[in-house]
């Protein structure tokens, strides 16, 4: 039984508008950077968690990672306008946008329980933590649809030689 191809991400105008719009290079970056943030920000939680130390650290940590979790959201819903045409729930993303939603809804109730002051500092830890668990399907998500438009990149045949070159 031949595999099964993978669903076309692109079309050919959806596509060079992607690598048309700089917005394509600023998820490029806030992506990596966001990560790193996250998993700092998960050290300090967990450490927090079992030693009960810099506590503090860790609701801030936890704090700038929702801020650029925001700027990512928002930067992301340009360039989806950018290429498809609307600002979420393109058919190609719909699934990783519904996640999205979950995502910022929990953690954005993260920060009105750390600006309100009425959790204790370890639930608003294990509330980080079940926000960074639907973060971690999300950036999963993201992963494979970003690998999914690595392997449908077009490929064209060289000249004379007939070497296959993906652009």
């Amino acid at each position: 039984m031949p595999p099964t191809p993978l669903p076309v991400l692109y079309t050919p105008a959806q596509r060079a508008r992607r690598d048309a719009t700089r917005w394509t290079l600023v998820q490029g970056v806030l992506a990596p950077v966001q990560f790193v943030i996250f998993l700092i920000s998960l050290y300090l939680v967990m450490t927090s968690l079992s030693s009960g130390l810099h506590t503090d650290w860790a609701l801030i940590s936890v704090v700038i990672k929702t801020l650029v979790l925001y700027a990512i959201m928002v930067t992301g819903a340009i360039w989806e306008k950018a290429v498809f045409g609307q600002y979420l729930f393109a058919g190609p993303f719909f699934w990783e946008d519904v996640v999205s939603m979950v995502v910022l809804a929990l953690h954005t109730a993260y920060l009105w329980v750390w600006w309100q002051g009425q959790w204790s500092a370890t639930e608003q830890l294990w509330l980080a933590l079940v926000a960074y668990g639907t973060y971690g399907v999300n950036a999963a998500q993201y992963i494979r649809k970003f690998r999914m438009a690595r392997l449908q990149r077009p490929v064209i045949q060289g000249p004379a030689s007939g070497v296959q070159v993906s652009l």
